[in-house]
């Protein structure tokens, strides 16, 4: 009898702790994805393995996927994929803006996030009336805080189609309508707009999937009006980063592999690329040094989380809830978290070097 009920007591426990877990665990915002809905963005249930191993296999040596022109041009696909793979695990724990940002003493991560967007806006003189491009725009969290806080309206583009269905739906739950918030598909390599029709353009931690960030930088360029700012925060290795040093290579690599990048820029490469396509550099400034606080400390997550959440994920794959690869997936993006976190802790690497750029009144060309 007692070991019935004590069997009983265990699945009634186990039962509530998958509950808990699962149901009850909350995203990382009110609106944000719950364990259950995690799927692989557009990719079919039975294919999801294989596009991860695909992907996989294609960024394991991040120096050589833009090394030629044939591997480049497949860079824009396999980041489709990759955002096919991650979007809904970022969601579940991150929220709707993909992007890290300084910690702020007593500030939740939520509003140290909300802080940093509407810098953004800030940097551009954001105002009514002004339209605005957002550059790989994802969920469209950042979106949706600069139009709020600036009340411009806001134009974003994701290569991604999951991720544009996605947005769509939190700027209608938002109450911001395609009139304030546009999200639309595209290659931000290629874009689908006239020249010189946004007033100004960002891009917080897009660019990096460039494989030449003068063809992105080209684009922003055409698009934005004469005089028009637009401001980026480049993922970028610092002076501190030694290539000869291994580990160092690895961290570095290891940020690539796990996040679709065909190959991190240096910090002191990026006003030098804007000028050669005509920008004029404003301000350049690395927002993750001090006085600024690490923005890394939302990645250290405790093995005991790490573990909590692998479990969830592995018990929603073995009873078919959660299609078979997530599992692979998670665990590459833990692996990456690690890696960043590194990057961070020796200063070799910053996700938010800021460059506030202008597009001349006069264009070269024409001042000859």
């Amino acid at each position: 009898m007692e070991a019935a009920t004590m069997a009983w007591t265990a699945a009634v426990v186990g039962v509530g702790l998958v509950y808990w877990f699962v149901w009850v665990m909350g995203a990382a915002e009110v609106k944000g994805k719950r364990a259950v809905d995690l799927k692989m963005g557009s990719i079919t249930r039975d294919k999801v393995q294989d596009k991860y191993t695909q992907y996989w296999s294609f960024f394991r040596r991040p120096k050589e996927t833009a090394t030629t022109a044939a591997s480049a041009e497949k860079v824009p696909a396999f980041v489709d994929t990759f955002y096919n793979l991650v979007t809904d695990i970022y969601e579940w724990g991150w929220g709707q803006s993909f992007h890290f940002s300084p910690s702020l003493p007593g500030r939740s991560h939520r509003d140290a996030t909300r802080v940093h967007e509407e810098r953004v806006a800030d940097l551009l003189g954001a105002r009514p009336g002004h339209r605005l491009l957002d550059v790989g725009c994802g969920v469209g969290g950042p979106m949706r805080a600069i139009a709020a806080h600036s009340r411009s309206n806001v134009v974003g583009i994701t290569i991604n189609e999951y991720q544009v269905n996605r947005a769509r739906a939190h700027n209608r739950k938002a109450g911001l309508d395609s009139s304030r918030c546009e999200v639309v598909c595209g290659n931000f390599l290629s874009m689908p707009f006239p020249d010189a029709s946004f007033d100004g353009a960002y891009s917080i931690e897009a660019t990096c999937h460039a494989p030449r960030l003068q063809d992105v930088y080209g684009e922003v360029y055409r698009v934005l009006k004469p005089g028009g700012l637009y401001v980026s925060y480049e993922w970028v290795t610092t002076p501190l980063y030694r290539a000869e040093d291994p580990d160092h290579v690895e961290c570095i690599h290891g940020i690539e592999r796990g996040d679709a990048l065909p190959g991190l820029r240096r910090q002191d490469e990026i006003s030098s690329i804007a000028k050669e396509v005509g920008f004029e550099v404003v301000k350049e400034q690395d927002l993750a040094l001090p006085p600024a606080l690490p923005w890394w400390t939302r990645l250290k997550m405790g093995r005991v989380a790490y573990w909590r959440n692998s479990l969830v994920v592995r018990v929603l794959t073995m009873l078919r809830i959660a299609p078979k690869g997530v599992s692979e997936v998670h665990e590459m993006l833990y692996e990456t978290a690690q890696h960043l976190t590194r990057g961070g802790e020796t200063g070799i690497f910053t996700p938010m070097h800021m460059v506030l750029l202008r597009k001349p009144v006069v264009s070269t060309e024409e001042a000859k």
